[in-house]
């Protein structure tokens, strides 16, 4: 278990490497093969008032008069190390993990990441926590009651679900909830460190209407594990020797259909967890999708490479965690 462990975390490591020169190269060796110097790239990050002298100064700056693999090598030692940046005649150090200064307002990415991160966290994990649970769920009745009506009436709400867009649900949750019936004032992100409650009660629409398109996945998927995991001749031996049917459904026949659900649910919220971006300019929640727009409006690269990485990082993170619950639940895994 020890070595399928250090063998999956060494893979994650790798990955993350990899991830990080990809996003690298996109921002810096694509502008160049597509004909692009120094000096205009330079000249994007001046403003309207460019000319040679602080054009120089932003090359030398940001580093773009050294050679790439300096330039890729700067990158990853400044989110380790931190880094020393000029703004004029000014200097200010930018502190571990340092992912450099917006190029609009000369601020920190990291500080502005970690802000916004719990935004994000708090939207995926409640969402996560009410899809798991009810589409699950439904997916095992659904199975159970094969061909009622109960069975046609989930999926079809199933297939609703899975057709109707975040952007149209949320707005029109909102606009009953919040408008039609005034049941909520408003919806507005909360600490929970201010007050759980409140925290809760402001997420709660954004949950639902999350939520509303992941259990329908979720529940379509366990339906169909659950009618092939029914049939097999296990199931058929576990009736024969007398269990109940609480426990072949659920330790015998739950357990197996549950291992596709496992696959795509770390998949699923480690991109929520990257930045629910539909989600979070639906309901104006300033997370980090919000601020990963933000950044590619205003075409401001520190910002778009900070949350590039954090995303792949949870992204990664949770599919490691995949790996380490699948060996858990089927030793087989760990020599595969």
């Amino acid at each position: 278990m020890a070595a399928y462990i250090i063998r999956r975390v060494f893979g994650a490591v790798l990955l993350l490497l990899i991830v990080s020169a990809v996003t690298f190269a996109i921002f810096f060796l694509v502008p160049r093969l597509a004909g692009q110097t120094m000096d205009q790239l330079a000249a994007q990050y001046v403003g309207k008032d460019a000319n040679p002298q602080s054009i120089l100064a932003v090359k030398q700056n940001l580093g773009l008069d050294q050679p790439l693999y300096a330039q890729f090598w700067h990158f990853l030692k400044q989110i380790f190390v931190g880094a020393d940046y000029k703004f004029g005649p000014d200097a200010s150090h930018c502190g571990v993990p340092c992912f450099g200064y917006s190029f609009k307002n000369h601020v920190e990415v990291w500080p502005e990441l970690s802000a916004r991160i719990p935004v994000t966290f708090s939207l995926a994990i409640g969402a996560a926590v009410i899809w798991l649970i009810t589409g699950v769920a439904i997916g095992v009745v659904s199975a159970l009651k094969r061909g009622s009506l109960l069975d046609r009436f989930f999926m079809g709400v199933a297939l609703a679900g899975v057709s109707l867009p975040i952007f149209f649900t949320g707005m029109l949750a909102l606009g009953v909830l919040t408008v039609q019936w005034p049941i909520w004032e408003g919806v507005n992100y909360v600490p929970f460190t201010d007050s759980p409650l409140d925290w809760a009660w402001n997420l709660l629409i954004p949950w639902c209407s999350l939520a509303f398109l992941y259990s329908a996945l979720y529940a379509r998927i366990t339906r169909a594990g659950m009618l092939e995991t029914m049939g097999e001749d296990y199931i058929r031996t576990a009736r024969a020797k007398g269990l109940k049917e609480s426990v072949i459904i659920g330790k015998h026949g739950l357990r197996a259909a549950l291992t596709p659900i496992v696959t795509i649910f770390g998949m699923d919220f480690g991109l929520l967890v990257g930045g629910a971006v539909i989600t979070e300019q639906v309901f104006s929640f300033q997370g980090l999708g919000f601020y990963a727009i933000k950044g590619v409006q205003q075409n401001d690269l520190p910002i778009v490479m900070g949350v590039t990485l954090i995303a792949a990082f949870f992204i990664v993170v949770c599919n490691l965690l995949v790996d380490l619950v699948y060996a858990a639940i089927d030793p087989r895994v760990r020599y595969s």
